[in-house]
């Protein structure tokens, strides 16, 4: 089963791209998409074209044009449910979960604590709370939870750690005590999982400063799984060819 996510900065400026042929070249099980960007009806009419093949669920903000989450899966799963049931983390469309047989999926787009920070406490109320709606979870089944987590959690995780850190939003130290929550409670980071120690591949790049053709990045998504079921996880890896957004897909793929 291949997995695959992908922050596409709007839905429907991307489906304008290459889109559609790189969701074929791509072949996914299960397609988990970060910031749609899109009314739930907006999302539904964008990919219609995928739909005899694909079961389509998403999770749209109250505010029109921003944050959301959808999935897009070749098999039904056994439930669908959204958000973590916190009135002031469910209004942005950030959470969309889906039940298989074996594992929920969790696709996540994390809150941005923004460019002058301001939304950095916040954040970090959204990081705990999201990790305890995580951790219920498991109680029943394995986790996969994927999307932009927006936090590069090491040094090797952005071309320019010195610059950025406490400086700059996605690299601030509270953000990184939110992923070590993750990382020290019990998910695994499945890039790293596989490659600890590859440096210079990253998920997202700047618009300015032809940031991406110099590949001056930072690897903001990521698949974490609950220990246990990290047998079952065979590959992991980061489609950085694939272009439309400032984010490129990141995939799992399980046996």
């Amino acid at each position: 089963m291949k997995l695959i996510s992908w922050n596409v900065n709007g839905i429907r400026a991307v489906a304008q791209k290459n889109f559609f042929d790189d969701f074929e070249v791509m072949a996914p099980d299960i397609m988990c998409l970060q910031e749609t960007k899109a009314q739930d009806h907006q999302v539904k009419e964008t990919l219609e074209a995928l739909k005899d093949r694909y079961h389509l669920f998403s999770n749209s903000a109250e505010r029109k044009g921003y944050s959301g989450t959808a999935i897009l899966s070749l098999k039904e799963p056994l439930n669908v449910s959204s958000d973590i049931g916190i009135a002031e983390h469910d209004s942005e469309g950030r959470v969309l979960c889906a039940e298989y047989d074996d594992f929920f999926l969790v696709n996540v787009y994390v809150p941005n604590s923004g460019s002058e920070l301001k939304r950095l406490d916040y954040r970090q109320e959204w990081d705990l709370a999201f990790f305890s709606y995580l951790k219920k979870l498991e109680e029943h089944k394995p986790v996969v939870a994927c999307g932009d987590f927006n936090v590069a959690h090491k040094k090797i995780d952005l071309a320019r750690p010195a610059a950025n850190y406490n400086k700059a939003a996605g690299f601030m130290q509270e953000e990184i005590d939110g992923m070590d929550r993750y990382t020290e409670g019990g998910f695994i980071d499945t890039f790293r999982h596989f490659y600890p120690n590859q440096p210079e591949r990253y998920s997202w790049w700047s618009y300015r400063a032809g940031a991406r053709g110099k590949n001056i990045g930072w690897r903001i998504d990521y698949f974490l799984v609950s220990s246990p079921f990290i047998s079952k996880v065979k590959s992991a890896d980061i489609l950085d060819q694939i272009m439309g957004s400032d984010h490129c897909p990141v995939t799992l793929e399980l046996h």
